[in-house]
Formats: C-alpha cells, structure tokens, sequence
C-alpha cells in the first residue's frame, strides 16, 4: 500500500499510538488502514458415502481438485458464504450444514472455515469457477491433485471421523515450514 484511500497521499508504516504493531498511516489524514486475514468459507458435501470435488478452472492451483470454497463477502455470514460458494463452484445446493473444520493460516493471512453438510436432491453442476464437479468414493479421490492443504486434511479428517460417526469441530494451524519448503524444491 502506497497511498490513502480516504485522501489520496502518501502512506507510512509505522505503529500507531496505543497498538503494538507496524499498520499503514496516512501521513496527511492519520487514518489507520488495517490489514485483517481473510476468510475462506466452502463445504465438505457429502452424498452416502461419497464427497463432492470440483476442479479449479481459476488459478492458483488450476486443474487441482478442491472442495467448494472462496473468499467470503462483505455483509454475509460465514455459513452463507460457505453455502454461496458452494452454489457457485458445483451448482450445489447442502441441508443439515454444520461447522466441522477450521484452519488457522497466520503465514498467509487466511482463515479457512469448512462447514460438512448433506447434498440437496443429488443435484450438482459445473460452476463458472469449476472445469468439472464430482462425487467421490474416498479410494478414487485424486489425493495426489488435491489443490490445497486445507482440503486433504478436511478429507482425512472426514474419513477418520466417519468410522466413529462422530463430527466434532476441528481446529488446526497449518504454518509455513521455510525449511521443509526448501527441500521439497
């Protein structure tokens, strides 16, 4: 950020009187312009024993497999968002949605929040966002082509809790490990 987007001038990054951290400061106007994470809201659909992927047509991670997720939008609930997105990406409609995994990602600055709820009337589509949707068992699940971190753990974790059908909300940090980055250069 350069620039103020109340007034137009220059920007500096310093800490404000009464906070403990750096923040852009207008230099002109002293608006503070806070940089909170952001929230990704999607569902884990399942149809009896099957779960409902879809196939990114948008980077980052085009032709990866994801579970139905995005960005959530100003003036709706996490719940909508998630059932929005859902609706976008794979035309789906879910009943019985209930929060089941929550991921802290503090070195990307992301919150992402997976409710698991029941496919509507085994009805799904290809959304805009989407190249393909389908349901799958969990041996045929494309594990190696799963886009994020996020997802493979959702579907393990789903997996295991499914044994004891027993559903309780997870949370879980993942952060980033630089060194384990450079060896998988």
């Amino acid at each position: 950020m350069k620039f103020c987007s109340q007034c137009g001038n220059p920007i500096s990054e310093q800490i404000p009187s009464g906070d403990n951290r750096t923040r852009y400061v207008c230099t002109h106007c002293d608006i503070i312009h806070y940089q909170n994470p952001r929230i990704v809201a999607g569902c884990l659909v399942v149809h009896g024993q099957q779960v409902l992927l879809c196939r990114r047509a948008i980077e980052p991670r085009r032709g990866f497999w994801t579970l139905p997720a995005g960005y959530m939008e100003n003036g709706e609930t996490t719940e909508e968002a998630a059932l929005r997105e859902t609706w976008e990406e794979a035309q789906a409609k879910v009943r019985d949605q209930q929060l089941y995994m929550l991921f802290n990602l503090p070195h990307i600055n992301q919150v992402y929040m997976f409710f698991r709820g029941e496919l509507v009337d085994q009805a799904y589509g290809v959304g805009e966002e989407s190249l393909e949707v389908r349901l799958f068992n969990e041996t045929d699940i494309p594990w190696d082509e799963l886009a994020f971190p996020t997802v493979g753990k959702t579907l393990k974790q789903y997996f295991s809790d499914r044994q004891e059908q027993h559903f309780p909300i997870r949370v879980r940090d993942i952060r980033y490990n630089p060194a384990l980055a450079r060896q998988l250069r």
